[in-house]
């Protein structure tokens, strides 16, 4: 096991981490925020699904989802469509808009950690992407699991390169 010492300085990397993800939410446009790209994401991975279902991905309340769900729904990147189970429920939908604005973000993104990570190794890029998944598990994460082929961007990003999480 870790010294108290190694903790630590993990510790301070890990909130280190924030500039990072600043530094990746620089390059996403004005009208797509990172919750409305998180909405984008889990819906091109998991497919139509109900509001509820999308918040508990989300890990946010409903309140929060909605808000999330009705500033994509307003740019038309995805469509809110009664359930054939319940009619008091949606199940929202991801459109071609919203493919082609997820695109977009995944290429951002993609070119930025190309750009930051160009002098990396492709042996250091996947044992940080294995070592995050790792840590995402060791958190509770079960999505970490289920995803450790391919590396997922941060919140508020996308990639190109998706699996089920």
């Amino acid at each position: 096991m870790a010294e108290q010492a190694q903790f630590e300085e993990l510790a301070r990397q890990l909130s280190a981490v924030g500039a990072v993800k600043r530094d990746m939410a620089r390059v996403m446009p004005p009208d797509c925020p990172s919750g409305s790209a998180a909405v984008l994401l889990l819906l091109d991975r998991h497919g139509a699904m109900r509001m509820s279902k999308l918040a508990e991905l989300l890990a946010v309340d409903m309140s929060v989802t909605s808000r999330h769900v009705a500033h994509v729904a307003d740019r038309g990147w995805i469509e809110r469509s009664p359930d054939p189970a319940d009619r008091r429920s949606r199940i929202l939908h991801l459109t071609q808009p919203g493919r082609d604005r997820l695109e977009d973000l995944s290429r951002r993104t993609t070119e930025l950690l190309a750009d930051r990570l160009g002098d990396w190794s492709d042996d250091e890029v996947v044992q940080l992407i294995r070592l995050m998944t790792r840590l995402r598990a060791s958190f509770g994460d079960c999505r970490a699991t289920a995803s450790a082929r391919v590396p997922h961007p941060a919140p508020g990003t996308a990639q190109t390169t998706r699996t089920p999480a």
